[in-house]
């Protein structure tokens, strides 16, 4: 699934680069060697963070 169609960033990609230990969205743009182009995709990225932080959580307990 695409997160950011200007950029054509999928799920897959964001999720790498967050486990590659990128933690905010313009990380994660700056991973895809992109930048932010309309923005609406940022609130699905920082969802996608906040999974990724709450699933990393549960595994350390």
């Amino acid at each position: 699934m695409y997160v950011c169609n200007c950029n054509g960033i999928r799920e897959r990609q964001v999720r790498a680069a967050i486990a590659a230990g990128a933690s905010r969205p313009a990380e994660i743009f700056k991973s895809c060697d992109c930048t932010a182009q309309c923005a609406r995709c940022v609130g699905e990225m920082r969802e996608i963070l906040q999974e990724e932080r709450e699933t990393l959580r549960f595994a350390a307990e």
